[in-house]
């Protein structure tokens, strides 16, 4: 092990159509995590607001990135010394649909925003009628005790040239909130993408879901050759890992996968 650990943590709970019931759980679990060690919180995918199926509430409860949710979460950041995660729903241009955001939040106020590329489109649902895509932005990553974080969205999972666009951004910790629909054989794509995605960029990957009956939950931490130390199974809990930077260096010695590539990513 390295001289210092850097605890991070997978907090999975069911988001629903109150904002302050999902800051207040928000609240809790950080303080759970910072207890447990966290120094990086992860939260769901629509950890703001969610509701199922979705419906003109969406729009109705979506806030700009400087709004009552963003503003809570820095509030709480400062006030535990920690960098929360979270899926936010952001309200978009055209004032119909909404914009499907994460964000990395410090003491010192946002440190990144992402708004999912890949819209779930797929296994009979339509998210593309009620979201935007984001557009396609240089990758979005923030330092904090020594590693270099990037973030992504669920449905992104199924595309590898986002982990590797964030892998070539000297990501060594990808954070992954998810609304993982359940279904035949969807826990085992969650955790099966989960692990590829660490194990074929040799990072870290810490992916936070919803509990069932509508999410998977698993919510995990795997390391940079796919093994989990930490997750959630299906209760509303918060799971915490305390991770080696020093160990991403060690695999790629063995592992020089990502020297050894022979292409790389240009968008569509």
């Amino acid at each position: 092990m390295g001289d210092e650990t850097v605890g991070i943590a997978v907090a999975q709970f069911a988001p629903a159509g109150s904002r302050e019931a999902n800051l207040a759980h928000i609240a809790d679990a950080t303080r759970t995590a910072t207890r447990r060690g966290a120094r990086v919180v992860v939260f769901p995918e629509y950890s703001s607001y969610f509701v199922d199926p979705f419906d003109a509430s969406l729009a109705e409860n979506a806030e700009d990135l400087d709004g009552p949710f963003v503003q809570a979460l820095t509030a709480l950041a400062a006030d535990l010394d920690v960098v929360i995660v979270a899926g936010l729903l952001e309200r978009a241009d055209d004032g119909r649909r909404v914009r499907n955001t994460v964000v990395a939040v410090g003491a010192d106020g946002i440190r990144a925003v992402y708004r999912k590329l890949h819209l779930y489109d797929a296994f009979g649902q339509r998210e593309s009628d009620w979201v935007e895509p984001g557009e396609i932005a240089p990758p979005q990553t923030f330092d904090a005790h020594g590693l270099r974080f990037g973030l992504m969205t669920c449905y992104d999972l199924r595309f590898p040239e986002v982990a590797r666009t964030l892998a070539d951004a000297g990501v060594e910790v990808a954070l992954v909130p998810a609304e993982w629909v359940r279904g035949p054989l969807k826990e085992h794509h969650w955790r099966t993408l989960v692990q590829a995605r660490a194990i074929e960029n040799t990072f870290f990957v810490a992916a936070a879901d919803h509990p069932p009956p509508l999410g998977v939950g698993h919510s995990i931490i795997v390391d940079p050759q796919g093994v989990a130390l930490a997750q959630v199974g299906t209760a509303t809990d918060v799971a915490v890992a305390h991770i080696d930077p020093d160990a991403i260096a060690r695999v790629r010695r063995v592992n020089p996968a990502l020297a050894l590539r022979r292409f790389r990513v240009t968008p569509r």
